[in-house]
């Protein structure tokens, strides 16, 4: 199992010297999880303030040659790791639909199988968005491209490059979770299209506003 990380530098630390958000405000982490049996990409995200700030992400990658419950077991050990590192509040799991063959659907429902397992396994509270969901909750439109989802992701956390693809959906569905955390009519009023980016003044404090705006733009 390899696994490819990227952590920010920025948070203040704790006497354990994990990261954490100042003793003023109240912790919150999510962390999602983009399953995939050759690569699951995982992002955490942590409230500072009234902001969602990036604590990590990266990719979570299992040997090929490997036979097929060798592969799911080093999936759960690796996705078990990440909770143990980052001990998260909430995990929010990426639904994943395949339509290519059966044997690719059967073989991606196992890996989620072992993601999910991974996950609940401490007792963790574990939720499950579909791809429209996270594009309607993070870029306001269900069939953005992964490229729109990257850039938007970039924007949200302040990040200096765009997170690869598997971590960029990760990170999207944590910042899903916790849009529906902090609104959860109006994410499900978006999830059926009932609404578009705009949102009142307040609704998405701490999001980008500018970016929002124009990705409402685009889309008239």
């Amino acid at each position: 199992m390899s696994r490819t990380a990227s952590h920010p530098a920025a948070l203040p630390t704790g006497p354990s010297g994990n990261t954490h958000p100042t003793d003023a405000v109240a912790p919150r982490r999510i962390l999602g999880l983009d399953p995939g049996l050759k690569r699951t990409g995982y992002g955490v995200i942590e409230r500072v303030g009234s902001r969602w700030c990036h604590r990590a992400h990266g990719v979570l990658r299992v040997p090929t040659e490997a036979a097929l419950p060798a592969r799911l077991a080093a999936l759960f050990a690796a996705v078990r790791a990440v909770v143990s590192e980052h001990a998260p509040h909430a995990i929010a799991v990426e639904i994943i639909f395949v339509n290519v063959n059966p044997q690719a659907t059967l073989l991606l429902g196992q890996a989620r199988g072992a993601v999910l397992a991974a996950a609940a396994s401490d007792g963790t509270p574990v939720a499950e968005y579909t791809a429209l969901q996270v594009k309607q909750a993070v870029v306001g439109y269900g069939k953005a491209s992964k490229t729109q989802v990257q850039e938007m992701v970039r924007r949200l956390l302040a990040l200096p490059e765009p997170p690869s693809p598997d971590a960029a959906d990760a990170l999207a569905c944590a910042l899903a979770h916790a849009h529906q955390s902090a609104h959860p009519v109006v994410a499900a009023m978006t999830t059926l299209g009932q609404t578009q980016v705009r949102r009142r003044s307040g609704r998405l404090r701490g999001w980008d506003e500018a970016a929002l705006a124009a990705l409402s733009a685009r889309r008239q």
